[in-house]
């Protein structure tokens, strides 16, 4: 069976945590375990989340454990969580933001554009809004702004009008068909990554309001945590880890444990491409 995701920066997160044997962590973005199961190696018990019940079915059965505890829900829940299972605070709480290999791999996901499937990118299949909603419900000036500010696509003016001439002929519903019309917009020759990339990207993160996820777990990550605790955070986006920055300085119970962050070696981005733009910041709990 191929794994489920490949978890980036594996030795390194958990080395951040700081696993103390006994005690209780979150992995507030289980996805495929991977740095669960290393925490649980070295000792720590785990509770861990995720809204993608595929996520919780191949973690439950891969790793076989009376140290973990799964739950299905947002990671936005992780205070109500916590207080389910236990009245003290955590010593660790990980969030790892990249997309599950699985995910993306899995074409009726709708993630990416190699295989012909729905335009859908919802991480949480409950979510009412899709991919399609969106590309075929905003106006021009909408689609523009969505493009720029989550994709920092520099085509956007170009990509949006494109969709708006061409949804007009044709609800557009399908990945490979929005693929094509941003590559026949703006051209493929002078990409080193397919044109459509960050207009995809733009989508998922709309369509899973991760942006404003993101900026709300944060201070319900760092309440829950005890004095010397660690937040660990891996983000694959400039504005997530501007987020993860500004918050974690601004805090006046946080203290910064790496001023720049960390990110893959050379040998992590040739086995795991998808790893190269990972960032991970970590700071510890001082008050």
């Amino acid at each position: 069976m191929r794994n489920f995701h490949e978890s980036v920066l594996l030795k390194e997160a958990v080395d951040a945590l700081n696993i103390k044997p006994g005690e209780l962590y979150v992995d507030a973005t289980l996805g495929g375990g991977g740095h669960t199961a290393e925490i649980i190696r070295r000792g720590g018990k785990v509770i861990g989340i995720d809204v993608d019940p595929s996520a919780l079915k191949y973690v439950e059965r891969e790793i076989k454990s009376d140290t973990l505890i799964l739950e299905q829900g947002n990671f936005l829940e992780v205070d109500e969580i916590i207080r389910k299972h236990t009245l003290e605070k955590v010593v660790g709480v990980l969030l790892d933001l990249g997309v599950s290999s699985f995910q993306l791999d899995s074409p009726e996901r709708g993630f990416g554009f190699r295989h012909s499937a729905e335009l859908d990118m919802r991480m949480d299949p409950t979510l009412t809004i899709k991919a399609t909603d969106l590309i075929n419900g905003l106006n021009e000036g909408e689609l523009y702004e969505l493009f720029t500010k989550y994709g920092e696509e520099r085509n956007a003016r170009r990509i949006a009008r494109a969709i708006v001439r061409s949804r007009q002929e044709k609800k557009i519903e399908r990945t490979d068909q929005l693929a094509l019309i941003v590559e026949s917009s703006v051209g493929r020759s002078s990409f080193k990554i397919h044109p459509a990339t960050r207009v995809f990207l733009a989508l998922r993160i709309a369509v899973n309001s991760e942006l404003n996820n993101l900026k709300e777990v944060l201070p319900k990550a760092e309440s829950n945590l005890r004095k010397d605790g660690r937040l660990v955070v891996i983000s694959f986006h400039s504005l997530e880890d501007k987020i993860v920055k500004d918050f974690i300085k601004k805090s006046p119970e946080l203290e910064e444990v790496n001023k720049k962050p960390i990110l893959p070696t050379h040998d992590e981005i040739d086995r795991n491409p998808r790893s190269r733009s990972a960032k991970m910041r970590i700071a510890v709990k001082v008050r």
